[in-house]
C-alpha cells in the first residue's frame, strides 16, 4: 500500500487534503503529522524563521523513518523550508502549491494572489514568480490580503471569513488574468465563485493530483 506522509503546520489542512487524496489516490495510506504552533510562530514573526525550517526538518526526517513513500508539505507559509530539507531526506517531497503556481503563470501574464496572513502572501508570490521564470515568461503579480477573514475563521465565524474572501476575490479578479488562492483553508470557496470572470486556482486539487503525478512516475 502506497504511504504518503502529510505535513500540517494547523488543523484546517488536514480535512481538504484528506478528502482530495480520497478522491484521487483512494488506495494511499496517510499519516497526518500536524504542529498547529508553526504557523503560530510564522505568524508573530511575520516570516519563516529558522527554527520552525528546522522543525520541519524533523517532521519530514520522521516521515522518511516511518518508510512513507512520499511526503507532501501542506502549507505554503513554510514551502521555502522544503527546498533546503529536500537536500537531507531523499523521500520525494512535494509542496501542495506548486503546480496551482505554474498553472497561474501558463494562464496570464496578470497574476493575482490572495492571502489571509502575509506569512503566507510574500513565499506565494516568489513561488509564482519563480515558476513563470522556469517557463520563461514575464508576469505582473498583484497581491492581497483579505483582512479580517483569519482571524474571523479563528474565532469560528467561517460565514464571516467566506464573506470578506469572496467580496476580495471579486474585486481582485477585475485586475488580473487569474487569482491564486495561497492557502488551502481557502479552497472550498472555488464552487462558489461561478460568476467570477477569470479562473480562480486553489492548490488541494493540484498539489495532490501533482503527488499523484509523482507516484505514478515512480517517484
Amino acid at each position: 500500500m502506497t504511504a504518503i506522509a502529510v505535513v500540517h503546520t494547523g488543523p484546517v489542512t488536514v480535512q481538504p487534503i484528506k478528502e482530495q487524496i480520497s478522491e484521487q489516490i483512494p488506495e494511499a495510506r496517510v499519516i497526518n503529522i500536524v504542529d498547529d504552533s508553526l504557523l503560530n510562530d510564522v505568524r508573530a514573526a511575520g516570516h519563516l524563521t529558522p527554527e520552525v525550517a528546522s522543525r520541519i526538518h524533523s517532521y519530514m526526517a520522521n516521515a522518511q523513518a516511518m518508510r512513507v513513500d512520499i511526503i507532501l508539505n501542506a502549507c505554503s507559509s513554510v514551502g521555502e523550508a522544503v527546498d533546503s530539507v529536500r537536500n537531507f531526506v531523499s523521500t520525494p517531497i512535494v509542496k501542495i502549491d506548486e503546480a496551482m503556481a505554474e498553472e497561474a503563470s501558463s494562464i496570464g501574464r496578470r497574476i493575482g494572489v490572495l492571502a489571509t496572513v502575509s506569512s503566507t502572501l510574500e513565499p506565494t508570490v516568489r513561488l509564482v514568480k519563480k515558476k513563470a521564470g522556469d517557463l520563461g515568461r514575464t508576469v505582473e503579480v498583484t497581491e492581497r490580503i483579505a483582512e479580517g477573514a483569519f482571524e474571523a475563521l479563528l474565532s469560528g465565524d467561517s460565514a464571516r471569513h467566506d464573506e470578506i474572501l469572496k467580496s476580495t476575490i471579486s474585486t481582485l479578479a477585475e485586475q488580473v488574468d487569474v487569482v491564486v488562492l495561497a492557502q488551502v483553508s481557502m479552497a472550498r470557496l472555488v464552487p462558489q465563485l461561478e460568476g467570477v470572470r477569470v479562473p480562480v486556482l486553489s492548490s488541494p486539487r493540484s498539489g495532490v493530483a501533482a503527488l499523484k503525478r509523482a507516484l505514478g512516475n515512480g517517484i
